[in-house]
């Protein structure tokens, strides 16, 4: 609407506001009269009846801020009375643009002195502007022109005197310190409102600074990039901080690319391969108001030159429209924004707000700016009119959008007036609504709510009609905005609501997916696809406990992952992967780092039926068997080997996460994958050496797996133990090699090389820790024992210990024959009849020992605990050791326990024992298995993962953690009462 614009407050005929209440105007007048005691032309003024003095005085009433300007600087009163607003806005704005200028032959300014120049400017033009638009002799166009040519002259003083600042102190070569900004190179570009000249009363400005490194006021300088970002780190401080004159502009620079890793000032053909390769549809959007404001403004009209094929494609861009409408979804809350209301309703973002009004243009602009140059404009309502022309929207269309757009922004003022600040929603009092109302012209609540909820159903009726063909505009969960630098507050809350404990973290995460600094999310595709999946993300990770730590796993998987189309399409489209890699991430923090270190692990997971089914050893073996075709070299074969068994050890790990196996079934496909790789890595070693040693005849080796491998009940985490037995033609042969060895050094080489394709660290991990301290005198004795010295030594020096071990004692790989005569030469040593007395208290003694040695870590730690799975493994080794004197058949060697204990237990235990020792094993080793699958360090049930705790007591099938540790407890006692009465109390 238009409106006459006098020159002076005294012009005004008619009061446009009616005070807040008769006390408080007369309060108000009360102070101004205090304030003319000295000042008679205030007084004469106050003194004669008029509607500008009913107007101010109603205008302090309603707003406290206007009033305390006045009441601590009346020199602005007396100013509007006294000389034309225009004048006065004039002389504010020039006096900031000049704050710079020295006097001719002095040096740049201090900070300080620019500063209160700056501060003492802006007070005048907010206070006259606040007036001047509160009664109605400037229009919400005017006031926003206003003051973003004031912000204008803010920041180009403040860029003038640090151009200035800086060519006197040697950091760059002006062309004419006179006109500092004239061909400096360096471009300062007004974003959003303050580009398109529609700056709110109470806005921060968002500023992007690029530079051009070739321009010769900047080039051959070193240190530049570090230069200029001290430099704007001031200008920040110059515009914004809050002095005893206040503030000038909150500034903001963080529209420039990916601002979580760039400089504040960034290079324009850094910029300009940004854009070109990573920029993103909101950034089009907000390029759209981009102005240069202040700088070398014809390097800006440049820059911005360039970018236009960026901004306006050439094509018809319906593409874009569905990203813009996903940013508006994420805004958008049926809940929260859902119904059109007025109190609490926010007037910038919630429906049929201000935001949907600048959505509908710049869709349209971005989809058909490319072929037509007419609908590039800035402004909102020059973008209207410029579709109207184009017939993109009819007349009535364009008028009643603008119409509520000018509307919207007068009621958006008026919040802001009240206290100066930067908000947009309505109060949810009726006597603060009633302020509002007031300020707008309105006579009551019910007329300004009536007007308001009618723009708002307008805005949203046309904004509907633009995306009648999408989805609704809202999944439910309530305001998901991520666009931009700032985090939304809304967005906060709903993040709060959906289960996160640090809603800023998962904002300034998701800001980074958007800003493709990640390789997965670089490609535009791959972002837009996982913006569309990033709600169903939160509410997934939202569901489960301590939901910050698992989508902190998750943002570090996405780090490392190479692409990531593919895997954010199989997870839009089939919510089991969803639900498994949220699983992984909130209940197995050891299996979630893995898949962090090494994504590829996951795309096993993309064959639905590893979900389903465990693999048999055959199978795998197959799979093995192509993976290392076609390698050759050693560490080709050993890298492909290390990748294939991390995949397999994590998708056997992720069927025991899910219930898919149980503990028995991990513990065998654990250990066959450990058998196929120590099998393959030996396969490797043998070759490696031959190259350079040759090959010794007849040799035969044979790898010995004990503890758990031997038994067949490996964990997650667990090491091997190995012990590598050799024989050969003849007493001493030599390798046949270029460079021989003979037989003891030959096979302690190949040890050595089998070790270390077992356990060197690599790019892609460890196959398997190794422990060797099982072979004939441990630490001490050879790495490779030929077998008949080997089975002297288990006849006539090895101590009991080494006899238990050989319990568990199994062929893994090597030479078949030499398996069988080693599968022989243990079961000889097993077979020998021994003193029981001593037999128990060597192993109560060692009991002892690992007790004093080894401190369990809590309850939790089922193997070490008293009546844990050390007591139970010792009992059955006692039993396999006692049988031969006790005349009764025993398992073979590498027997599981279970197994030991189901062939010999009842017979010298009980069946009551023994079955309640395979329960205490059953439960024991259920409670390791998840344990070791899903962490790397001790169980603490105060901090452990939630979905930890829920997949424990699953396993377990008990109710919660509290009945699931009283019934370890229990069993635990069981199972010490039983190895006491057996063996003895553990010595120690």
């Amino acid at each position: 609407m238009d409106r006459l614009d006098p020159h002076r407050l005294d012009d005004l005929q008619d009061n446009p506001l009616r005070p807040l209440s008769r006390k408080a105007a007369a309060a108000v007048l009360a102070d101004l009269k205090a304030l003319a005691a000295d000042r008679p032309p205030l007084a004469r003024w106050l003194a004669a009846e008029s509607a500008a003095r009913d107007a101010v005085i109603a205008a302090f009433t309603l707003s406290p801020y206007l009033a305390d300007l006045a009441r601590t600087h009346p020199d602005l009163l007396l100013d509007l009375i006294a000389r034309p607003l225009e004048e006065l806005l004039d002389a504010a704005c020039q006096a900031a643009r000049n704050s710079w200028r020295p006097a001719p032959g002095e040096p740049a300014r201090a900070d300080g002195i620019v500063m209160a120049a700056l501060r003492q400017a802006k007070r005048q033009t907010a206070f006259v502007l606040a007036l001047g638009d509160l009664l109605r002799l400037f229009d919400a166009r005017q006031t926003t022109r206003r003051l973003s040519a004031f912000a204008d002259a803010a920041v180009s003083a403040t860029v003038d005197h640090l151009l200035l600042w800086a060519h006197e102190a040697g950091k760059l070569r002006l062309e004419n310190p006179a006109e500092p900004a004239r061909a400096s190179g360096l471009i300062v570009l007004g974003m959003g409102k303050h580009g398109a000249c529609e700056l709110n009363y109470s806005s921060d400005i968002d500023l992007v600074v690029f530079y051009d490194p070739e321009t010769p006021a900047l080039a051959g300088r070193p240190d530049l990039a570090e230069d200029l970002g001290r430099l704007l780190r001031r200008l920040i401080r110059i515009l914004q901080e809050r002095t005893g004159d206040g503030y000038v502009f909150r500034t903001d620079l963080r529209l420039r690319p990916d601002p979580g890793a760039t400089p504040l000032a960034i290079s324009v053909d850094a910029a300009m391969t940004y854009y070109e390769g990573r920029g993103q549809n909101w950034e089009r959007a907000a390029f759209i108001k981009a102005r240069p404001v202040a700088g070398d403004l014809a390097a800006g009209a440049r820059f911005l030159k360039e970018l236009t094929p960026f901004v306006f494609r050439k094509y018809l861009d319906y593409a874009a429209i569905a990203d813009i409408h996903s940013i508006k979804r994420q805004i958008h809350d049926h809940k929260g924004h859902g119904a059109i209301a007025v109190k609490g309703h926010h007037v910038k973002l919630g429906r049929g707000g201000i935001r949907e009004i600048e959505f509908f243009a710049q869709t349209q602009q971005l989809i058909a700016g490319g072929r037509m140059p007419a609908l590039r404009a800035r402004e909102t309502e020059a973008a209207l009119a410029a579709l109207s022309e184009a017939h993109w929207i009819d007349a009535q269309t364009a008028q009643a959008l603008t119409e509520a757009y000018w509307f919207l922004r007068d009621v958006e003022h008026r919040i802001q007036m009240v206290h100066d600040e930067q908000a947009h929603t309505l109060p949810k009092t009726e006597a603060e609504l009633k302020r509002i109302a007031l300020m707008a012209g309105f006579a009551d609540t019910a007329t300004f709510a009536e007007a308001l909820t009618a723009r708002l159903k307008t805005v949203e009726r046309h904004y509907g009609a633009l995306f009648e063909r999408e989805r609704s505009l809202s999944d439910g969960q309530g305001n998901l905005v991520f666009t931009g630098q700032n985090d939304d507050p809304e967005t906060l809350a709903t993040l709060s609501r959906m289960g996160f404990a640090r809603p800023s973290d998962i904002c300034r995460m998701i800001r980074t997916w958007h800003a493709g600094r990640y390789a997965a999310t670089q490609s535009a595709e791959a972002r837009e696809r996982l913006t569309e999946l990033t709600p169903r993300l939160l509410q997934a990770f939202g569901e489960s406990r301590m939901a910050d730590e698992a989508m902190m796993r998750f943002d570090a998987f996405l780090a490392r992952l190479p692409a990531g189309i593919q895997l954010f399409s199989l997870m839009a489209n089939n919510q089991g992967l969803l639900g498994l890699l949220v699983t992984i991430m909130s209940a197995a923090p050891r299996l979630a780092d893995i898949v962090a270190a090494r994504p590829h692990v996951f795309d096993g997971m993309l064959d639905p039926r590893q979900l389903t089914e465990l693999p048999q050893r055959e199978e795998m073996a197959r799979r093995l068997d192509l993976f290392l075709a076609g390698a050759r070299a050693v560490e080709e074969r050993l890298d492909r080997l290390r990748i294939f068994a991390a995949e397999q050890r994590f998708l056997i790990g992720v069927r025991l996460l899910t219930g898919v196996a149980d503990a028995q079934d991990a513990a065998a496909a654990f250990t066959d994958l450990a058998d196929l790789s120590i099998a393959a890595a030996l396969d490797v070693a043998q070759d490696a050496l031959a190259e350079t040693h040759g090959r010794i005849a007849g040799a035969r080796v044979a790898v010995i797996g004990l503890g758990k491998l031997g038994s067949r009940e490996m964990t997650a985490g667990s090491d091997v133990d190995l012990i590598l037995l050799y024989d050969h033609d003849g007493e001493l042969p030599d390798s046949d090699g270029p460079r021989p060895l003979d037989a003891p050094r030959y096979f302690a080489r190949l040890a050595q090389r089998l070790i270390a394709a077992l356990s060197a660290p690599t790019s892609e991990g460890v196959l398997y820790p190794v422990d060797m301290r099982l072979r004939p005198s441990g630490n001490k004795g050879p790495l490779a024992t030929r077998l008949a010295a080997f089975a002297k030594y288990q006849r006539e020096e090895a101590w009991t210990w080494e006899h238990m071990a050989l319990t568990r004692a199994r062929g893994v790989a090597g030479d078949a024959g030499m398996l069988a005569a080693a599968q022989e030469a243990i079961a000889a040593v097993l077979d020998q009849p021994r003193d029981l007395v001593k037999l128990h208290r060597d192993i109560a003694e060692m009991r002892g020992m690992i007790a004093r040695e080894k401190h369990p870590a809590g309850i939790w730690d089922v193997k070490l605990i008293e009546g844990g799975v050390v007591d139970i493994e010792f009992i059955a080794q006692d039993l396999m050791l006692a049988a031969a004197s006790e005349e009764r058949a025993r398992p073979a060697a590498g027997a599981s326990t279970a197994e030991m204990l189901q062939a010999l237990a009842p017979a010298r235990l009980g069946q009551e024992a023994t079955g309640q020792l395979l329960a205490a094993l059953s439960l024991h080793t259920m409670i390791a298995q998840v344990l070791r699958l899903c962490l790397d360090g001790p169980f603490d049930p105060k901090t452990a993962p939630a979905g930890l705790v829920d997949r424990l007591c699953r396993t377990t099938a008990a109710p919660d953690l509290s009945v699931l540790e009283a019934e370890l407890r229990e069993r635990a006692a069981t199972v010490r009462a039983i190895f006491t009465g057996a063996i003895g109390k553990p010595v120690g």
